[in-house]
């Protein structure tokens, strides 16, 4: 017996907020996603989660994807980028290889089928997948919680009892993580905030945290840090989005830069002050940082740099 599913991809801007889901039915799909990626690897996640969900079973797979990306890359491009150390034919690395090399783990021993299905066509399980995915794509802009979804029922117990034959087998025990099985159907995407803190000093260390060079070259981790509507004026004057400055700190090389808070002021009760001044290979800058609570979560709105004379 096959299991049909749909697997699709959103992203809002492309890059931008993005989303990923397969469906099957009401009881079984699942939905994901980044504050910051591309459709492309939306369309790769769905269909690795979904070989993942169903890893314990033993039925064909039948994916409807909307994605020639996606199906190409496994019916017609990978073998070849993995012959050429995953490099495309003029030599340039292949996008994505991360997701690609994941997804072609999943697939080795499984039988399965892909067939393309247009998007947007009124198609039951494209439209339910992409609806799904458009809906976390839309959570992580608005910082929302994310729908998640049921999962595939019993996927994590049998990930459980795969751990446990392996710890009785003398190999060490894995970390699990819970999963929509768990009866969670949401996330908050801004868990994990310290009790202990107050509003000033997590400003304050986030902001230290945007300098982190390991930080800065994190597109995911900048999209968490970042306002939706997030706007800089630069030492140059100019002025950047929050989409441009996740791109060119992307490219950026990685230097030290010495910060030291000179304070952070309440302007209203979710909204922070923050000015600082910073050392770097540049030279010194003066900085205005406005932080405002978004959600559960402090994110910052706005930021000027000004050098120092």
């Amino acid at each position: 017996m096959a299991i049909v599913a749909a697997a699709d991809g959103s992203a809002l801007g492309n890059p931008g907020p993005a989303g990923w889901a397969w469906f099957v039915d009401d009881a079984h799909w699942a939905a994901g996603g980044w504050p910051h990626g591309t459709n492309n690897q939306g369309e790769l996640m769905a269909v690795i989660d979904l070989l993942e969900a169903t890893a314990h079973l033993d039925d064909e797979l039948h994916i409807f994807c909307d994605s020639q990306y996606v199906i190409n890359s496994v019916t017609k491009w990978m073998a070849g980028w993995k012959r050429k150390g995953w490099r495309k034919a003029d030599g340039s690395p292949v996008l994505n290889r991360e997701l690609l090399e994941r997804l072609d783990r999943e697939l080795t021993g499984r039988r399965y089928r892909f067939e393309w299905v247009k998007g947007h066509a009124g198609h039951e399980l494209n439209e339910a997948a992409d609806q799904r995915a458009r809906a976390v794509a839309l959570a992580y802009q608005k910082g929302d919680p994310i729908p998640i979804g049921p999962g595939w029922p019993g996927a994590a117990r049998a990930a459980v009892e795969d751990a446990d034959a392996a710890v009785g087998a003398g190999a060490p025990a894995a970390a699990t993580t819970a999963t929509a099985a768990d009866a969670t159907l949401t996330f908050d995407l801004f868990d994990g905030i310290s009790a202990d803190e107050s509003d000033e000093e997590v400003v304050a260390r986030l902001e230290r945290e945007l300098l982190d060079p390991a930080v800065r070259s994190d597109a995911s981790r900048l999209a968490e840090l970042l306002h939706p509507e997030f706007a800089e004026i630069g030492r140059s004057g100019r002025l950047w989005g929050r989409d441009a400055i996740i791109g060119e700190l992307a490219d950026e090389p990685p230097s030290a830069v010495d910060l030291q808070v000179l304070g952070v002021d309440r302007v209203s009760t979710d909204a922070l002050l923050l000015t600082a001044r910073t050392v770097d290979p540049r030279g010194g800058a003066l900085r205005s940082s406005l932080w405002v609570r978004n959600g559960n979560r402090w994110r910052l709105r706005f930021h000027q740099g000004t050098p120092e004379a």
